[in-house]
């Protein structure tokens, strides 16, 4: 009986000791299971990141994505907004206004400018994660081959399209904030929701037409600067003038004879052009007198939708002006000031920025242009 027990006993410490090598092994061959996880990017790759991400490189719009996730101090070497260029950050870059403080050393890891990016100086930083868009595909292999950092890829190319909620949650999924990414995802989807309900069913013949002017892109332009394809107007189903000149890119300089042959009833303006505007209509005023938006006061400035690649807030802020003052009636119930600033505190956390863009001569509001206008 004694021999039998031994026995018993030999096999069981056998047994116990094969399992934990098998544990052990488990754990050596995936280690995903305690010490990271996979993510899969925009460009359908599966990249291991650690299981707690605490130190992030951005490059290209991922850093201000990171900001509206809530992970500003988070962000060790950027690519476009860094320690070179912070303190002349204006409010129209609201990601970026916010944390001029915190940001006021952070290190420069690449001009900004597609694949141009500084391997040495990000091992420097030693991220645990190096998030990117604006790259291409190749870009990204040759910088985690040069790194040996994971390096995930998102899209934020059209705003408020499919992309930019992807990019939420792939961001959100590999830095530990799922639920505030998703609700980010939510409350654009609501807003966007919001802005459609209103304006669906306003007949065409009931609709003012307008414009998007003064454009940023590639820096400001003055009036010929025009959005052919705005999602703003979009979001609020307006009657786009310059819609039916879109061939492929969002925004153009046109013809001055062009813009005179839409007329629109209302244009909008980008803040950072409206300067030029400002000239050129003291300029040349027999130009302007042969516009309709002109001579009847509506010419409206609001903050850019563009500064250092796309904003959010602002544009998601920028259509609910645009609504108050093209459809009065479905937008009577909204304070408008109040919804701009919920937008804006809803991405950065700081209220009232309605304020500080009024400071600063970057609000909303019809555009002075000399002789009463």
């Amino acid at each position: 009986m004694k021999k039998i027990l031994v026995l018993f006993l030999l096999l069981f410490m056998v047994f116990s000791l094969t399992a934990c090598g098998n544990q052990s092994n488990t754990a050596e061959k995936n280690p995903g299971q305690t010490d990271s996880r996979l993510i899969t990017d925009a460009l359908g790759r599966q990249v291991e990141v650690p299981a707690k991400v605490e130190r992030i490189a951005a490059l290209g719009n991922a850093q201000r994505l990171l900001v509206y996730l809530g992970l500003s101090d988070k962000i060790v070497g950027a690519a476009k907004i860094t320690k070179e260029n912070i303190a002349d950050i204006t409010p129209v870059t609201p990601f970026a206004y916010v944390n001029q403080k915190l940001w006021a050393e952070l290190p420069c890891i690449g001009d900004g400018n597609g694949d141009d990016f500084y391997p040495e100086e990000i091992l420097k930083l030693q991220p645990d994660v190096i998030v990117c868009s604006t790259i291409s595909e190749e870009a990204v292999l040759n910088l985690q081959d040069q790194t040996g950092i994971p390096v995930v890829f998102v899209k934020t190319d059209t705003l408020f399209s499919k992309e930019y909620s992807e990019a939420f949650l792939i961001l959100g999924e590999t830095c530990g904030v799922k639920d505030r990414a998703e609700e980010i995802v939510n409350y654009i989807n609501a807003a966007l929701a919001d802005l459609h309900t209103r304006t669906k069913d306003i007949a065409a013949e009931d609709k003012p037409s307008a414009l998007s002017a003064a454009a940023t892109f590639r820096g400001p332009h003055g009036i010929e600067g025009v959005r052919l394809k705005d999602p703003l107007l979009e979001a609020i189903n307006a009657f786009n003038v310059a819609a039916s000149s879109f061939t492929g890119a969002a925004s153009a300089e046109v013809d001055r004879e062009q813009i005179l042959l839409w007329d629109p009833d209302y244009i909008f303006c980008d803040y950072s052009g409206v300067h030029l505007v400002q000239a050129d209509a003291a300029t040349d005023t027999a130009f302007y007198e042969q516009l309709s938006a002109y001579r009847d006061g509506r010419m409206y400035q609001h903050p850019n939708n563009t500064s250092y690649y796309s904003n959010l807030e602002l544009p998601l802020a920028n259509a609910y002006f645009m609504g108050t003052v093209l459809y009065p009636e479905q937008f009577k119930d909204i304070d408008i000031i109040q919804k701009i600033n919920e937008v804006i505190e809803f991405f950065i956390g700081v209220e009232d920025y309605y304020s500080i863009l009024e400071k600063h001569d970057a609000g909303y509001g019809v555009i002075n242009l000399g002789a009463g206008r």
